[in-house]
């Protein structure tokens, strides 16, 4: 048998099996031996006794090499290690590199047409669920264009049955009319023509005995014939022209009906949309008005990236569906990013149209956390939380927080925010704040702007105060006894009550405890004021110059406390601030 193998021309035995070649000497000689380590030797047909190595594959006498490089001489041939004939005249084909580079290539080739038939498949895969799919769809299709057709019969048939219902009502009410009143006149026709028979033979008697009684009372009864009291004028017309139709107009309405078009893209209207209050409104328009309009679907997503949306955020969008108008608010929005992006479209009963231009709102408020490195050990901060533990929740997580970042405050997420800035810490330690000064500070300072956040208590806490300080403030020093901090501070040891703390002076503050206060603060004009976040109500408000930025700050004593972010300054808190601006209480105040 005759192969070829990368251009080799080999002959080989159709009674080689494989693994051996038999020898002329009927030797078996293992193609697996160390000496031949390769079975690709070029045979030829030597008789019929055997087979041997073809000439063109020889070398000339002398030693041959196996793939290893061991030199096989006549020597090792006469030694028995191989038969004479082969240390003589054979020598294996060496498998060039040209042959090593056509098989990669060739297997490249191969995964390359593997890779595009599995590719084909799938595509074929892809048709046929199509196939399915179309199948199904126009199905579906034409069962509701039968239906909706069906229904326009039916409506159109019970207003055809209506109006032929009408049509015969008015018909017989007007021939019930007519024929009353001809039965009327034909019995008056029928008594007057009695009695003009009657007066005519009474005038052709000749007889005067009785003629004056008998025209007496033919006089009588003409003067009170029926014919002297019916209308000649029929009751009823026979005109039915008010009941006649003219469909042209729905005629054409029926010729025009069409398959539901794609809807429009709406246009979402910058100018008209508002944020206030933490709530968004947004306005948009359609090209040209489309009564085929059922709905429209409003998506928004968080965003700290001005412009565009990018190919990968880090917030997902929301969905409000069933919208009925071409304007939407979202109310009760925490706004711990930068900017809001809203996109609509607008659907119909089949398909729903392509989004609109996205477009990227501003939604700025003030947000912080609370940086558990510089509270008390006796405070257990989580996240926005704060509870009191009067065993130091936090001296096993300290040799934890030695690997890491000594503060918040230098996350790289958060000193990505401009203003208001991140404050680094004072000093290294985790547990700032120590004795009875049980205080935990944010981890953002405000050195401009107006802010506004809200702080939850537990109403029954020991003590309780929330206020601003500046980062001066000492590690021993409470809230409101010091230059450094200002603060409303609530007291339940003993007797309850709520006072406005600085600079070590009080006031008392003869209003109600709300159960949740909002903390609002003017930097450029120094007004920081404390309100009932529920009413809106005016608690205290200190007027100052900060000379530095200022941090909130917070002081809890056998209780707990979670503070609100993202809020902006309500409208309420401005007005009233304005019109407050004369006569907001002072430092001086304070005794």
């Amino acid at each position: 048998m005759k192969s070829s193998l990368y251009g080799i021309r080999m002959y080989v035995s159709p009674t080689v099996r494989e693994g051996s070649i038999t020898h002329p000497r009927n030797r078996n000689i293992s193609t697996q031996n160390p000496l031949l380590p390769h079975a690709r030797y070029a045979l030829r047909p030597k008789g019929v006794g055997g087979w041997c190595p073809s000439e063109d594959a020889l070398h000339s006498a002398g030693s041959i090499s196996t793939s290893s490089g061991v030199p096989i001489n006549k020597k090792a041939a006469d030694e028995g290690e191989i038969p004479a004939v082969f240390a003589a005249r054979a020598a294996p084909v060496q498998l060039s590199g040209e042959m090593g580079d056509q098989k990669e290539s060739l297997r490249k080739i191969t995964h390359t047409l593997a890779m595009k038939n599995e590719e084909i498949s799938n595509f074929v895969c892809t048709l046929k669920q199509s196939l399915d799919n179309l199948e199904a769809n126009s199905s579906r299709v034409q069962e509701d264009l039968e239906s909706e057709f069906t229904s326009l019969h039916s409506v159109l048939d019970e207003m055809k049955e209506n109006m032929v219902t009408r049509i015969k009502q008015e018909r017989a009410s007007r021939t019930y009319e007519l024929q009353s009143q001809l039965s009327a006149c034909s019995k008056a026709l029928e008594s007057s023509e009695e009695l003009l028979e009657l007066a005519n033979q009474t005038l052709c008697s000749s007889a005067t005995d009785g003629f004056n009684q008998a025209a007496k009372d033919i006089k009588d009864s003409v003067t009170m014939a029926p014919a002297f009291r019916l209308s000649l004028k029929a009751k009823a017309s026979d005109n039915m022209s008010h009941l006649m139709v003219d469909f042209s107009q729905e005629r054409g309405m029926l010729q025009g009906l069409k398959f539901l078009p794609v809807p429009a893209t709406p246009e979402i209207q910058v100018s008209e949309c508002q944020v206030c209050d933490n709530t968004v409104t947004v306005v948009w328009t359609l090209p040209e008005p489309d009564s085929k309009i059922d709905h429209y679907i409003l998506e928004h997503r968080r965003t700290n990236h001005e412009g565009p949306p990018r190919i990968r955020e880090d917030y997902p969008w929301m969905v409000l569906e069933g919208i009925r108008e071409m304007e939407h608010t979202l109310t009760g929005l925490r706004f711990d990013t930068r900017f809001m992006t809203f996109r609509v479209r607008a659907c119909n009963k089949a398909v729903a149209g392509e989004f609109s231009e996205p477009v990227t709102l501003e939604t700025h408020a003030f947000t912080f956390k609370l940086d558990a490195a510089s509270s008390h050990q006796n405070l257990k901060v989580e996240d926005l939380s704060v509870e009191w533990d009067s065993c130091g929740g936090k001296i096993q997580d300290i040799r934890k927080e030695k690997t890491r970042t000594n503060s918040p405050m230098h996350s790289p997420a958060r000193s990505a925010l401009m203003s208001p800035k991140r404050a680094p810490t004072a000093r290294p330690g985790r547990d700032r704040f120590t004795a009875e000064s049980y205080t935990v500070l944010a981890d953002t300072m405000i050195d401009a702007g107006q802010q506004y956040w809200e702080v939850r208590f537990d109403k029954e806490s020991k003590a309780f105060a929330v206020g601003v300080a500046l980062r001066s403030l000492g590690k021993f020093d409470q809230l409101g006894k010091s230059s450094a901090s200002w603060c409303i501070h609530l007291n339940n040891w003993l007797q309850q009550s709520l006072t406005a703390k600085h600079n070590n002076k009080a006031r008392t503050l003869d209003c109600a405890i709300p159960n949740t206060i909002g903390v609002y603060v003017n930097y450029d004009e120094g007004v920081l004021s404390f309100y009932n976040s529920k009413t809106k109500q005016l608690m205290h408000t200190f007027k100052t110059k900060f000379q530095q930025p200022i941090i909130p700050a917070f002081m809890v004593w056998n209780g707990s406390f979670s503070v609100l972010t993202g809020l902006q300054v309500p409208s309420l808190v401005q007005s009233g601030q304005r019109k407050n601006s004369g006569t907001s209480s002072s430092n001086a105040s304070l005794t």
